[in-house]
């Protein structure tokens, strides 16, 4: 098997810009939890409410996957990340504007249709024009921009909090966008990001394997010429995509249900789901109001929200240098443990951190020692496992599958969390999410092969053995 030890500037270029979509991912998923509050009480939800006011843009994502992988499989790679960021556009434009909370969250779900086809068709193109050797640490520049985007969003909430406090205007609607309704800014001000992704995609070619499906070889060669060093790398991978290709079953949907196949769906899906019961999603959507009910102000804990999403990235840029070199399942090892241990100590704080007199400054640094193995692990690994673990003819249709887990898992996080801090109390909702790790580390220890350094063919034939 030939390997690339040299990356193309070609190929970073076209990984950054895919990843753009991973920012506009978790610039649109983090802005909503700077909002909760101000939302909740402009509009009086109750705890239920509130708690759809955030899954209402997760049931949008779970439609996205549903149809993102067939649609990307069908019109190419590129014309899917367009649809995207058309829709990422209208979303801010519209939160915006809404009228009342049902417009709100009809616009939010048309959003998190976006974040449901991005989340699938850009770690899946960046995984396709990646070299074996890099591809690791390339998709993984897709999860650096999806901590960026929230980082961005936490900063944007924090200073729009701010601004608003003495924005004045004599125009309504920009004093209601950036004044006395200041969620509505908050929300909008991702137009920018989204507009800009719509542009650059422009620049960018298709998938070379997708071409190669299609029947375009002339073109995937163009393409791959510009990837790799040297003409006999270039025919190889050629060469090898098709050799697949001509070795698997005409019917996409039937060979999803091929032995081997089959069972890294099912993998792949659990994977997916557990990672969202492990808590990383309720801290990122609701760490403001966690932190609010230690006795933060809202200004604070929007603040504290700002650490956590800079821990989150700086930790991801660790976790992408070493992705390929230390190896996915290894990092999955060393994150998982740390989070166990972080999630208990957030769970002693809430149960005995009165009476011990444990200052918010503990319950800070748990939280932030947990995003940081949680980003340093599952974060930087789930979307390279899915980019990478299914064979070229079904990449879309498989990654959809797993996708609509993760999705699931997210929304009945993002709506269930409310109900859980106040039936289950905070304790008992992290002790919870603390036991959810365990089988999330026993599935990849057990049942995922490491994939680091191996071409996408190479490990499609690992799977095929899997009787």
């Amino acid at each position: 098997m030939q390997k690339t030890e040299n990356i193309s500037n070609y190929v970073i270029f076209l990984s950054v810009v895919a990843a753009l979509g991973g920012f506009l991912f978790g610039y649109d998923t983090a802005v909503i939890s700077g909002t909760v509050s101000q939302v909740t009480g402009q509009f009086g939800l109750t705890t239920l409410q509130s708690g759809w006011y955030v899954g209402c843009a997760l049931v949008g994502s779970i439609s996205g996957v549903l149809f993102a992988g067939a649609l990307s499989d069908y019109i190419g790679r590129k014309k899917t990340m367009l649809l995207s960021a058309v829709l990422f556009t209208t979303s801010a434009l519209g939160c915006s504007v809404a009228f009342d909370f049902n417009q709100l969250v009809i616009w939010r779900i048309v959003g998190g249709i976006g974040i449901g086809i991005v989340s699938i068709v850009s770690p899946l193109y960046i995984s396709e024009i990646s070299p074996a050797s890099h591809r690791g640490r390339m998709v993984s520049l897709y999860q650096l921009a999806v901590t960026t985007g929230f980082l961005g969003a936490y900063l944007a909430n924090w200073g729009l909090l701010n601004f608003s406090a003495e924005f004045s205007s004599e125009s309504p609607l920009l004093l209601k966008i950036f004044g006395t309704e200041a969620w509505r800014g908050m929300l909008g001000v991702e137009t920018i990001p989204a507009i800009l992704f719509f542009i650059i995609i422009f620049f960018i070619p298709e998938s070379p394997r997708w071409l190669i499906v299609r029947g375009k070889d002339n073109m995937a060669t163009g393409i791959f010429s510009r990837i790799y060093t040297t003409s006999a790398e270039v025919s190889f991978q050629v060469n090898e995509t098709k050799q697949m290709l001509q070795s698997e079953e005409k019917s996409d949907w039937k060979f999803l249900f091929t032995p081997g196949i089959f069972r890294a769906v099912l993998i792949g899906s659990a994977i997916a789901i557990l990672g969202q019961f492990m808590g990383v999603n309720a801290v990122l959507y609701y760490g403001p109001t966690i932190f609010e009910s230690s006795g933060l102000s809202s200004g604070d804990s929007l603040f504290y929200q700002s650490l956590i999403g800079l821990v989150n990235m700086g930790t991801t840029v660790l976790a992408l240098l070493i992705i390929d070199k230390v190896g996915r399942k290894k990092l999955v090892y060393i994150g998982v443990s740390g989070m166990i241990v972080s999630l208990i100590l957030i769970g002693v704080y809430f149960l005995i951190g009165a009476s011990l007199g444990m200052s918010s400054i503990f319950l800070l640094g748990c939280f932030l020692a947990y995003i940081f193995f949680t980003a340093g692990s599952i974060s930087a690994v789930i979307f390279v496992f899915l980019s990478e673990m299914y064979p070229t003819r079904v990449r879309g249709l498989a990654m959809s599958i797993a996708g609509f887990s993760l999705w699931v898992g997210t929304y009945l996080i993002g709506q269930l969390t409310p109900w859980m801090l106040e039936n289950a109390t905070p304790a008992g909702t992290f002790f919870l999410f603390a036991f959810m790790c365990i089988p999330y580390m026993l599935i990849v220890w057990k049942l995922m092969p490491e994939t680091a350094g191996k071409s996408l063919e190479e490990i499609e034939r690992f799977w095929l053995k899997k009787k």
